[in-house]
């Protein structure tokens, strides 16, 4: 079927609803009618029941549901019905009237869930939703403003409604051909964002807004936030190293601190300026804007060992990576009891950063016991402290 059908289901369900009553064995009557429960004419009198659609609402709760996410939502409709019997004088109040009214409603009660007929297929197949026949209160005022015709006649019904009813729009969806698929080729290449030629909007570059975490060690993996982080020819510098992009999303970019900073001969630990750097086609380089990261030296174990020497008290050697260079501001504190013992700022370094010695003069002499080890270089401090023992 097509959706165009679905204008048709106000009708098709008032014929399943006649069909079903006029086939029924309990029901009883002559004849089964639809329209204005209004007495009938002529010199044949039959029993009849009388369907009377007298009201169309939208469903509220399935407004805004579409049949298709970003396709335009369909009419969701609640049909309300009234049935009334006659008997055989046209009387809708006699006591022959109201067992036909009974049989009636007996039979709806049956169609909780609205079975489907070969007449209604069409119209009604492509409802998502399985129709329910549900009964209403039925006051007296209702009947009053309902039933009432030329001969201002009250006739006793019953109400019940039947949801939800699909009418489908009529024009086609809004569907077009996949982003990153190559459809020139057989058969069709999956050719993923290379594929994607937007020229007419050219974007401006890569704009961050966050760094997370704010201070990370070698190899940790970090993410950046912003504006066209999935564009081409990215690439991430912390200070004058570059790093190796692992994922990216619109807003997100995700890199890995390793490569030459692993090594220690491009950067030390400390405060850096990071950005994102787009290589254009034509070689030239766009950068985004700045950002302060925090490179954090680590710090992997501390040894003491006593020196020979008659002027030295003994030596602490540090391994790890960042651990400073010559040039850089490098502190070791003897932490103990919830406080520093003693700092020095006179170590001795590696061009490799990964091992770092502390000489203590007899001068600068600590007392004998366990120290935890604090290391800063250039303001950062590692986050691990071992301990030794002096």
């Amino acid at each position: 079927m097509a959706l165009a059908d679905t204008g048709k289901a106000i009708g098709a369900v008032t014929q399943l609803l006649h069909d079903h009553l006029e086939n029924h064995q309990g029901v009883t009557v002559d004849d089964v009618k639809v329209g204005r429960p209004e007495e009938p004419t002529g010199a044949a009198m039959n029993s009849i029941l009388n369907l009377f659609l007298y009201e169309i609402q939208f469903d509220a709760s399935l407004k805004n549901v579409s049949l298709d996410e970003g396709q335009p939502s369909p009419l969701w409709l609640v049909l309300k019905y009234l049935i009334t019997a006659f008997d055989n004088q046209g009387e809708s109040d006699s006591i022959e009237a109201h067992e036909y009214l009974g049989e009636g409603i007996r039979a709806l009660q049956e169609l909780s869930f609205l079975p489907l007929t070969a007449a209604s297929l069409k119209a009604l197949n492509d409802n998502p939703e399985v129709l329910k026949l549900t009964f209403d209160e039925t006051p007296s005022d209702l009947l009053s403003k309902l039933t009432q015709g030329s001969d201002e006649k009250y006739r006793c019904s019953v109400g019940f409604e039947v949801r939800p009813v699909l009418i489908a729009p009529s024009q086609p969806p809004s569907y077009s051909l996949l982003v990153g698929v190559d459809y020139t080729a057989s058969p069709p290449d999956l050719v993923g964002d290379e594929g994607i030629k937007i020229p007419v909007i050219p974007s401006m570059g890569p704009l961050i807004s966050e760094v997370s975490p704010l201070k990370f060690e070698v190899n940790s993996t970090i993410k950046i936030f912003g504006n066209d982080l999935n564009l081409l020819g990215l690439s991430v510098l912390l200070g004058s190293a570059e790093l190796a992009v692992t994922a990216q999303k619109p807003n997100e970019l995700q890199c890995v601190v390793n490569g030459t900073i692993s090594g220690g001969g491009s950067i030390s630990a400390g405060s850096h300026p990071i950005c994102v750097v787009q290589t254009l086609p034509t070689g030239r380089k766009r950068t985004s804007n700045l950002l302060v990261a925090n490179l954090l030296p680590r710090l992997d174990s501390a040894t003491f060992a006593l020196d020979p020497a008659p002027d030295v008290f003994g030596s602490v050697q540090l391994t790890g990576s960042l651990l400073g260079r010559a040039s850089d501001d490098i502190f070791i504190a003897l932490y103990r009891d919830g406080k520093v013992i003693k700092m020095f700022d006179q170590v001795t370094t590696t061009p490799t950063q990964q091992l770092l010695t502390l000489t203590i003069n007899e001068s600068d002499a600590v007392p004998n016991g366990e120290y935890q080890v604090i290391l800063r270089v250039n303001g950062q401090q590692a986050k691990n402290s071992p301990a030794i023992m002096v």
